[in-house]
Protein backbone atom coordinates (compact mmCIF):
# COMPACT_ATOMS: atom_id res chain seq x y z
CA UNK A 1 0.00 0.00 0.00
CA UNK A 2 1.39 3.39 -0.97
CA UNK A 3 1.47 6.16 1.56
CA UNK A 4 1.28 9.79 0.64
CA UNK A 5 3.05 12.37 2.73
CA UNK A 6 1.14 15.54 3.30
CA UNK A 7 3.42 18.41 2.40
CA UNK A 8 2.99 22.11 2.49
CA UNK A 9 4.85 24.62 0.44
CA UNK A 10 6.37 27.71 2.05
CA UNK A 11 4.70 29.59 -0.82
CA UNK A 12 1.23 28.19 -0.16
CA UNK A 13 -1.45 30.88 -0.22
CA UNK A 14 -2.97 31.72 3.11
CA UNK A 15 -6.67 32.55 3.32
CA UNK A 16 -7.17 35.82 5.16
CA UNK A 17 -10.67 36.52 6.41
CA UNK A 18 -10.16 39.79 8.29
CA UNK A 19 -7.53 42.31 7.19
CA UNK A 20 -6.69 45.60 8.89
CA UNK A 21 -5.08 48.39 6.86
CA UNK A 22 -3.87 51.54 8.63
CA UNK A 23 -4.62 54.61 6.52
CA UNK A 24 -2.57 57.79 6.68
CA UNK A 25 -4.08 59.77 3.83
CA UNK A 26 -1.23 59.38 1.38
CA UNK A 27 -0.61 57.34 -1.77
CA UNK A 28 1.22 54.73 0.28
CA UNK A 29 -1.99 54.03 2.20
CA UNK A 30 -3.84 53.54 -1.07
CA UNK A 31 -1.21 50.97 -2.02
CA UNK A 32 -1.91 49.11 1.22
CA UNK A 33 -5.66 49.03 0.56
CA UNK A 34 -5.10 47.85 -3.01
CA UNK A 35 -2.84 45.03 -1.80
CA UNK A 36 -5.32 44.01 0.90
CA UNK A 37 -8.12 44.05 -1.68
CA UNK A 38 -6.07 41.69 -3.86
CA UNK A 39 -5.64 39.29 -0.92
CA UNK A 40 -9.24 39.54 0.26
CA UNK A 41 -11.48 38.18 -2.53
CA UNK A 42 -10.18 34.63 -2.46
CA UNK A 43 -11.53 33.97 1.02
CA UNK A 44 -14.41 36.44 0.96
CA UNK A 45 -12.47 38.51 3.44
CA UNK A 46 -13.33 41.92 4.74
CA UNK A 47 -11.00 44.85 5.20
CA UNK A 48 -11.03 47.28 8.08
CA UNK A 49 -9.37 50.54 7.08
CA UNK A 50 -8.39 52.44 10.20
CA UNK A 51 -7.30 56.07 10.28
CA UNK A 52 -5.65 56.90 13.58
CA UNK A 53 -5.74 60.49 14.71
CA UNK A 54 -2.83 60.73 17.12
CA UNK A 55 -3.77 63.15 19.89
CA UNK A 56 -1.00 64.84 21.88
CA UNK A 57 -0.86 64.01 25.58
CA UNK A 58 -1.65 67.59 26.58
CA UNK A 59 -5.00 67.48 24.75
CA UNK A 60 -8.09 65.51 25.69
CA UNK A 61 -8.82 62.60 23.34
CA UNK A 62 -12.03 64.29 22.23
CA UNK A 63 -10.31 67.61 21.38
CA UNK A 64 -11.58 69.36 18.26
CA UNK A 65 -9.27 68.37 15.41
CA UNK A 66 -11.30 69.40 12.37
CA UNK A 67 -8.45 69.26 9.85
CA UNK A 68 -7.43 65.76 10.94
CA UNK A 69 -11.03 64.54 10.91
CA UNK A 70 -11.54 65.95 7.42
CA UNK A 71 -8.33 64.27 6.22
CA UNK A 72 -9.48 60.99 7.78
CA UNK A 73 -12.85 61.09 6.02
CA UNK A 74 -11.23 61.87 2.66
CA UNK A 75 -8.65 59.08 3.04
CA UNK A 76 -11.31 56.57 4.04
CA UNK A 77 -13.50 57.56 1.07
CA UNK A 78 -10.56 56.80 -1.24
CA UNK A 79 -9.96 53.49 0.54
CA UNK A 80 -13.63 52.59 0.20
CA UNK A 81 -13.55 53.35 -3.54
CA UNK A 82 -10.46 51.18 -4.05
CA UNK A 83 -12.01 48.24 -2.22
CA UNK A 84 -15.39 48.65 -3.95
CA UNK A 85 -13.73 48.68 -7.37
CA UNK A 86 -12.38 45.23 -6.54
CA UNK A 87 -15.63 43.94 -5.06
CA UNK A 88 -14.34 43.80 -1.49
CA UNK A 89 -16.20 44.92 1.64
CA UNK A 90 -14.44 47.66 3.58
CA UNK A 91 -15.26 48.79 7.08
CA UNK A 92 -14.11 52.33 7.88
CA UNK A 93 -12.85 53.39 11.29
CA UNK A 94 -11.53 56.65 12.67
CA UNK A 95 -9.76 56.14 16.00
CA UNK A 96 -8.35 58.76 18.34
CA UNK A 97 -5.36 57.58 20.34
CA UNK A 98 -2.13 58.67 21.97
CA UNK A 99 -0.12 56.11 20.01
CA UNK A 100 -0.78 55.11 16.40
CA UNK A 101 0.89 51.71 16.83
CA UNK A 102 -1.12 50.82 19.92
CA UNK A 103 -4.35 51.84 18.19
CA UNK A 104 -3.59 49.67 15.14
CA UNK A 105 -2.82 46.64 17.31
CA UNK A 106 -5.98 47.23 19.37
CA UNK A 107 -8.08 47.45 16.20
CA UNK A 108 -6.52 44.23 14.85
CA UNK A 109 -7.39 42.49 18.12
CA UNK A 110 -10.92 43.92 18.18
CA UNK A 111 -11.77 42.56 14.73
CA UNK A 112 -9.74 39.36 15.26
CA UNK A 113 -7.63 40.19 12.21
CA UNK A 114 -5.63 37.52 10.42
CA UNK A 115 -3.42 40.15 8.79
CA UNK A 116 -2.33 43.78 9.07
CA UNK A 117 -1.14 45.32 5.80
CA UNK A 118 0.83 48.49 6.30
CA UNK A 119 3.23 50.69 4.44
CA UNK A 120 6.44 51.57 6.22
CA UNK A 121 9.48 53.32 4.87
CA UNK A 122 12.89 52.22 6.15
CA UNK A 123 14.40 54.68 8.62
CA UNK A 124 18.01 55.62 9.08
CA UNK A 125 19.69 54.85 12.35
CA UNK A 126 19.17 51.97 14.72
CA UNK A 127 15.64 50.98 13.65
CA UNK A 128 14.68 49.46 10.33
CA UNK A 129 11.20 51.03 10.47
CA UNK A 130 9.58 53.94 12.26
CA UNK A 131 8.00 53.60 15.69
CA UNK A 132 4.51 52.71 14.40
CA UNK A 133 5.57 49.80 12.17
CA UNK A 134 8.04 48.65 14.80
CA UNK A 135 5.31 48.59 17.46
CA UNK A 136 2.84 46.73 15.24
CA UNK A 137 5.44 44.15 14.21
CA UNK A 138 6.34 43.49 17.84
CA UNK A 139 2.86 43.46 19.36
CA UNK A 140 0.28 42.28 16.82
CA UNK A 141 -1.12 38.80 17.44
CA UNK A 142 -1.60 38.27 13.72
CA UNK A 143 0.59 38.35 10.64
CA UNK A 144 1.87 41.74 9.53
CA UNK A 145 2.69 42.46 5.91
CA UNK A 146 4.89 45.53 5.53
CA UNK A 147 5.14 46.98 2.04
Amino acid sequence: MATHALTTSPFERVAYRRIVVPIAGDDDSETGVALAAELAPEAGASITAVFVIEVAAELPLDAHMHDEEHAAREALEKAHAIAASRGVRLRERIVRARSRGEAIVAEAEAVQADLVVMRAAPKNGKRLFGRTADYVLRHADCRVLVT
